[in-house]
């Protein structure tokens, strides 16, 4: 079993990095492999609507870091998306690349488990988390859990070694990740399969 780490700060080595650290290493503890994804500091593109993707099967009419991970990430069995706090929501660049991979490749995610985690200096946390957890339960995802609410505090990656219940809740947070990816192992084991849900669209203009 693996689960891909994304660090969406533009900042490789900043706090979000170093609370990706701390869930990695509880994961790896429980024998799940990790991979960490840098997304980069340059420019992504949003989704510009264009519908390429649903004509050729996945395939972005951009090809860049979104396009090439929402392709991998059908080789991952769990997802762990990071972000700095701005301005009370996620770094744009992330949500950008979220956008794009969930939207193209959308079925390279779902029913696996997937969890947010966010930096901050202060405050926006909670907000931020909300943002990134609407692209898992749209797409079926499996939402993982911690003791508190997956975020650290800290300007720098020295004051996050400081919040220790921050550093303990990313521990956590692995820990229930790897109990859940095994126990659905498990099922798969067991011929205990995802449902297969039919979408109904309903317009309230007409």
């Amino acid at each position: 079993m693996k689960v891909m780490l994304v660090n969406g700060s533009s900042r490789e080595h900043g706090c979000t990095a170093r609370a990706l650290e701390e869930v990695a290493k509880a994961l790896q503890a429980e024998g799940i492999e990790t991979e960490t994804l840098f997304i980069g500091n340059q420019p992504i593109l949003d989704c510009n609507a264009c519908g390429q993707c649903r004509k050729t099967g996945g395939d972005c009419v951009h090809q860049d870091i979104a396009s090439e991970i929402g392709r991998r990430a059908a080789e991952f069995d769990g997802f762990i998306f990071g972000s700095p706090v701005y301005y009370a929501h996620p770094s744009g660049r992330l949500l950008s690349f979220m956008d794009r991979a969930f939207y193209a490749n959308g079925a390279n995610f779902r029913y696996k488990p997937a969890a947010a985690v966010l930096s901050a200096r202060r405050a926006g946390n909670t907000a931020s988390l909300d943002v990134i957890m609407k692209h898992f339960t749209i797409n079926e995802m499996p939402v993982v859990s911690s003791t508190y609410w997956n975020h650290v505090h800290g300007n720098t990656p020295a004051e996050v070694e400081q919040d220790l219940e921050g550093l303990q809740t990313m521990t956590n947070l692995g820990k229930n990740m790897a109990w859940l990816l095994k126990c659905i192992q498990l099922g798969k084991e067991n011929n205990v399969c995802p449902p297969v849900n039919r979408k109904v669209y309903t317009n309230f203009i007409r």
